[in-house]
């Protein structure tokens, strides 16, 4: 039994018999007189816990002004494994941090998961040695951005931008009232009410020049409207008329995609013959052309209502093209 467990144990067993006697707590955790000894010590001056030792009763008590209250001990609701999850968790958001601003905000809770494992309960470093998060093209954010926004998102107050527009390569300054962070592809992007457009806008954060954070309140919009309007389309992708498509993989794809989630809303049904059928929106065919183009040779294009269709053919003849320019 690990420490964790050893010490919520302590402590429940007092809660419910009101007293333990030292005999009996070595009993219930099957540990030696020299590690129980540890334990209470450790639940007293390192957790705080209220538990005396009462020679009357030959055992051990909450503090008199603690009787008749229920006592937690703080994150003690956590067992050793769901602490090592929390560990995998905090090096996953680390990997997903701008110049490591999450990991620097989620340090106060690593320190309390080290302190309550125990330095002799396990190696972080050699845990975290055994676990690798690799990341591909992601885009750099500042740190100062990243965190400004989120500060705005929990204050709900509005942040003036100036945002570089790289389709028009042109930089241009607004007001925007954030409502949603959204990582995406090692990219983080914000859902924001945009002020001088009057609508819902995505703006991706390594495009921001600049921000700060006005002291006016953000304009709310309910996380439905956000949601119905920004999460419509392929990928990253927002707003804008939806289109379908409907994709057909041969069987031997269709084993790994019919696993796969595209969207939120599409629709997948196996085929008598083993091939697969997709359907999902789409409102701008750009993502959603490339992710196809990867099952170049196993997959085709049933219907389109849209011009995702179009978009392939012309690379796919494209790219013969230049393998015929470069054999001659």
């Amino acid at each position: 039994m690990s420490k964790t467990a050893r010490v919520y144990k302590i402590e429940l067993l007092i809660r419910n018999r009101g007293h333990v006697s030292f005999q009996t707590l070595l009993e219930e955790l099957e540990v030696s007189p020299a590690t129980l000894k540890r334990d209470l010590e450790y639940l007293r001056d390192q957790l705080g816990a209220p538990i005396e030792y009462d020679r009357f009763l030959n055992g051990y008590r909450f503090l008199q002004e603690y009787r008749g209250h229920k006592h937690e001990l703080p994150g003690l609701w956590f067992t050793e494994r769901e602490l090592y999850s929390l560990l995998m968790t905090n090096q996953l958001l680390s990997g997903l941090g701008s110049e490591g601003a999450i990991s620097r905000h989620l340090q106060p809770l690593l320190d309390r998961i080290h302190e309550l494992l125990g330095p002799s309960e396990s190696d972080v470093k050699t845990l975290f040695k055994r676990v690798k998060i690799i990341g591909s093209t992601s885009r750099p954010v500042s740190a100062t951005v990243f965190e400004l926004l989120g500060e705005a998102l929990l204050k709900r107050h509005r942040v003036h931008l100036r945002y570089h527009t790289r389709a028009r390569g042109t930089a241009s300054d607004r007001d925007v009232s954030p409502q949603r962070l959204v990582h995406y592809r090692n990219t983080w992007y914000l859902d924001a009410w945009c002020h001088t457009r009057e609508r819902l806008l995505r703006f991706a954060l390594d495009a921001i020049e600049d921000a700060t954070q006005l002291d006016v309140k953000a304009k709310d919009v309910s996380l439905k409207q956000v949601e119905a309007e920004m999460d419509g389309g392929y990928g990253i992708y927002a707003g804008g008329h939806a289109y379908w498509v409907t994709l057909r993989f041969s069987p031997n794809a269709a084993l790994w995609v019919s696993r796969e989630k595209w969207h939120a809303n599409q629709k997948g049904e196996l085929q008598p013959d083993g091939s697969y059928e997709l359907s999902l929106p789409y409102t701008d065919p750009t993502e959603l052309a490339m992710d196809i183009l990867r099952h170049t040779g196993e997959v085709s294009i049933v219907s389109d209502t849209g011009k995702v269709a179009d978009i392939v053919r012309n690379r796919i003849a494209n790219a013969f093209s230049m393998i015929a320019v470069k054999d001659h």
